[in-house]
């Protein structure tokens, strides 16, 4: 090698000239011829300086020119913001393709948020003949489906303390564990009583209940601040597939292996995911015994540290004191209360509008999530890129924001124009496809102003957001059989959008509150 060779020739590697160091000075000779046509078909550049380094490092120098090499050679694409960030992970290598540990995450990540949802829409679809077999009135009908939200409300508050403190790793593979569990009980429950059945569907909730806290901690961990939203997108797309993939999967298999079977067909994957998470997942990227150092850097150099060194969490009052929390509150509860209406009305909502059956009702509630899946990765990718771009964090939030309350609210209030099904879900589309931006505005935002405490916080923040859903999804079907018709409550929803998008516009904040 041309470039050994001038080193040894000018006196770069003096320190090799010594007596002592003969054996190096040989074992160079021997390297630069070895490695020649190597280096010149792999277009791998040394300097002197990298040879001197070489032999301060205290490494042999065939360890040092393996690792060299191997870091030329292996093509580590740095990823960016937006599509061709997160989306353009893979390195061409010579044993086969090398997948960045941050794709492996947001993937895992993405498949887990799907079963979640997944395994609560199930009883979505499965409540239609439930209640056929058992004689559930619909106001009974809105108990049972809010009842997984009572365990929920629960541990989505302390969901994100837990994450914080044992790592969003083993929290989220417990939890999985349990609301498989949970789902593949449901039916047996709800043969032996309603007492037995409600208890498993809180059960459930309260499994459930700590996957968004503990996405919310974990995701910051892998990923920096200008491809957060886009990883967080990522996920929420796997979330909203699952409704995509539950309401036109349940029932076909449920026609093939009954109520019981399909439950049962959906706890299995709960436990399949869970070997994959716990086999090639770590909690922490310096703990993956598979990163390499330049994405490790990447992911290091891209996080926004907390200046405190003190692990105590802000008190209550210092938290309801600052204005921009309670924006971001008053986003989540007004989020979840539209979100529960449509994922857990929008089958009956069909069937009962325009008397379709229940592959039809699937089909019509299946079209929507699966364009809020793409359009959730496409805000989230929009927001990193003008963050990247250069426009204020604060500024991006907001924007997006706007995009996710308003434009549902519209979309439901042009509801009671559709005439046929067709049309409605084309609106419950717009409405749904819209409101995932929100999942690049308050939902990052959290990560935004406490990034040490964002579990924490948004468990807080998502815990009464989920009373909403509760009051909403009870209240949806006092509305139905008191009134007949949907409309005044998705009227009542929309106003809630309009409200909240005028109060997080005035008082979120990008910036860190809680350092």
């Amino acid at each position: 090698m041309a470039a050994i060779s001038r080193c040894l020739a000018n006196g770069s590697l003096s320190p090799l000239s010594s007596p002592t160091n003969k054996h190096l000075r040989s074992r160079l000779r021997i390297l630069s011829s070895a490695v020649r046509s190597s280096v010149d078909s792999n277009k791998i550049n040394l300097s002197c300086s990298d040879l001197s380094k070489w032999n301060s490092s205290g490494l042999s120098i065939d360890e040092r020119w393996r690792e060299r090499r191997r870091d030329e050679t292996a093509g580590v694409v740095q990823c960016s913001a937006g599509l061709e960030g997160i989306g353009e992970r893979v390195a061409r290598q010579r044993g086969g393709v090398a997948i960045s540990e941050r794709a492996k995450v947001v993937a895992m990540m993405a498949l887990v948020m799907l079963l979640c949802n997944a395994d609560r829409v199930v009883m979505s679809v499965a409540v239609v003949p439930l209640a056929a077999q058992y004689g559930w009135s619909s106001s009974f009908v809105g108990i049972v489906q809010s009842s997984f939200l009572w365990g929920y409300v629960i541990s989505s508050m302390v969901g994100g303390t837990l994450a914080d403190r044992y790592g969003g790793k083993r929290v989220m593979a417990c939890a999985a564990a349990l609301w498989s569990l949970a789902t593949f009980l449901t039916p047996l429950a709800a043969h032996k009583s309603t007492a037995a059945l409600l208890a498993v569907r809180a059960l459930f909730g309260l499994a459930e209940g700590v996957a968004f806290p503990t996405m919310s901690t974990f995701l910051p961990r892998w990923f920096p601040t200008n491809e957060r939203a886009t990883a967080v997108g990522i996920s929420m797309a796997g979330f909203h597939l699952g409704n995509v993939i539950s309401f036109l999967a349940t029932p076909v298999i449920m026609s093939y292996i009954g109520i019981n079977g399909t439950f049962a067909f959906f706890a299995s994957l709960g436990y399949a995911w869970l070997c994959a998470w716990l086999l090639f997942i770590s909690n922490e990227p310096h703990d993956s015994p598979h990163i390499s150092q330049a994405e490790l850097q990447l992911i290091q150099a891209g996080r926004t540290e907390s200046k405190s060194k003190l692990n105590k969490f802000p008190s209550l009052r210092l938290i309801i004191s600052k204005i921009p929390m309670w924006a971001i509150l008053v986003a989540n509860v007004v989020n979840n209360w539209g979100y529960f209406v449509l994922l857990s009305w929008m089958p009956v909502y069909f069937k009962t509008v325009y008397d379709v059956n229940l592959k039809q009702a699937a089909w019509f509630s299946a079209i929507p999530w699966a364009v809020m899946a793409l359009s959730g990765y496409v805000a989230g990718a929009s927001a990193d890129f003008l963050i990247k771009s250069g426009f204020s964090v604060t500024l991006v939030r907001k924007i997006v924001q706007s995009i996710g309350f308003v434009g549902p609210a519209v979309s439901l209030l042009c509801l009671s124009f559709a005439k046929t099904p067709a049309m409605a879900a084309l609106l419950m589309t717009t409405a749904l496809s819209l409101s995932s931006f929100s999942q690049a505005g308050y939902f990052c935002n959290v990560q935004d102003i406490a990034p040490k405490y964002a579990g924490s916080l948004h468990g807080i923040t998502n815990g009464i957001g989920t009373i909403a859903a509760i009051i909403s999804t009870i209240g949806a079907g006092y509305f139905v059989q008191w009134l007949g018709s949907f409309q005044a409550f998705l009227t009542l929803t929309a106003i809630l959008y309009f409200s909240a998008t005028v109060f997080y516009n005035l008082y979120a904040t990008g910036d860190l509150i809680f350092p």
